[in-house]
């Protein structure tokens, strides 16, 4: 059965970023209907990450504006348009930036969870189907944001990029599981595979940095090592998995060397969870010779570029990268949903704050400040 607003513009609230480093501005916005092989949602929840906060500094080179930021979120299918199969009204989703065709040559690898379909669309801030937004205020386009846009309360996504989830999982948590905690802990149990017994440093301990702790404590690590400049944090750390901490402003010498030193040659595995490249290559650095692996999953500012001896990489050392933590979208999320429900993975204790749609710009300001970890935004006006 159809909802009553099937088919017709739906008029909702939207926090609207007009420009680079300004406050969001709080909108009337008109949300198109969903064409074909796409979905709209009514978004209950959303959470705040640091990607959102990228865009909005105007650093991101990919950043458009004016769009409707946020892609970690959880809603409710208000209508489908035709040729989408696989949800239906009703259905409790998470919106996904991460599609998943399960089509194209990526999809069909085996070797990624890259998805090649709708990213020339929502690299964009449009939709594949017709290269148009579907939202306007007052009758100008307002550009997508990640091929989800979840700070409105209602978005339009492409069907490739929702997960159908299990609907007893309360929406206002199982949010988070739309980028920042699959990523860290992928990064650990599908990108580097941590074996039992080893020595794994955590670079940064924000939100990804604790789904990473969680994520070597899973894996049977002896030591996870938690790395960062504020010791406030490393209380907080332990009870993610971490076992031990170091803060770099201790030591008057490179991180790396200390970091040798402490594992008797270095760490079997390295995460970079901050977006520095230099941070990058103190990981890369921090690991064995001769089997050590450092995983790239912070996202560093537009031109950066990431260096180190060659004699690194030549001696053993594995250098590599992650997105979304390797988890495929909608095939693995709503198992992720569940593993959360079975209480086999945190969820709620990265949650710091909680706000209505009308105050996230206090929400940012206490991201910026680096005093959240996760602020979920209640879409009800």
């Amino acid at each position: 059965m159809g909802s009553a607003t099937e088919g017709k513009p739906i008029i909702c609230k939207a926090a609207v970023a007009y420009e680079p480093s300004k406050p969001l501005v709080l909108e009337d916005v008109e949300v198109a209907p969903p064409q074909a092989g796409e979905v709209r949602i009514k978004i209950t929840h959303t959470a705040l990450c640091h990607t959102d906060f990228y865009t909005l500094s105007g650093k991101d080179p990919e950043g458009l504006f004016p769009c409707i930021l946020g892609h970690e979120a959880a809603g409710i299918v208000e209508s489908i348009g035709p040729g989408v199969t696989e949800v239906k009204v009703g259905d409790h989703v998470i919106p996904c930036y991460q599609a998943e065709c399960r089509e194209c040559k990526f999809c069909k690898s085996g070797k990624t969870n890259l998805c090649g379909k709708v990213r020339p669309a929502t690299g964009k801030g449009v939709m594949l189907n017709d290269g148009h937004s579907r939202f306007t205020v007052s009758g100008k386009p307002i550009f997508h944001f990640m091929g989800t846009s979840t700070f409105s309360q209602y978005t339009v996504v492409h069907d490739v990029s929702v997960a159908k989830i299990n609907p007893s999982a309360p929406l206002d948590k199982v949010c988070l599981l739309g980028c920042g905690i699959p990523t860290g802990l992928g990064a650990v149990l599908n990108t580097a595979k941590v074996e039992p017994n080893s020595n794994v440093a955590v670079f940064g301990l924000g939100t990804v940095g604790l789904a990473v702790c969680e994520g070597a404590k899973k894996a049977g690590a002896k030591r996870v090592i938690g790395i960062d400049t504020d010791p406030s944090k490393f209380e907080l750390a332990k009870k993610f998995g971490a076992t031990e901490f170091v803060n770099p402003k201790d030591f008057n010498k490179p991180i790396q060397e200390v970091l040798v030193k402490m594992t008797d040659g270095g760490v079997d595995y390295s995460f970079e969870c901050i977006g520095k490249v230099q941070i990058m290559r103190a990981a890369l650095e921090a690991c064995h010779k001769g089997w050590g692996t450092s995983v790239i999953v912070g996202v560093a500012a537009s031109g950066e570029e990431i260096s180190t001896r060659p004699f690194q990489l030549v001696t053993g050392r594995v250098w590599k990268g992650t997105a979304f933590g390797g988890y495929k979208s909608r095939t693995d999320v709503p198992k992720l949903v569940d593993e959360y429900l079975k209480q086999e993975i945190k969820v709620d204790e990265y949650i710091t704050h909680k706000f209505p749609l009308e105050k996230i710009n206090e929400a940012f300001k206490l991201l910026e400040a680096g005093k959240c970890l996760r602020a979920v935004i209640s879409m009800e006006s």
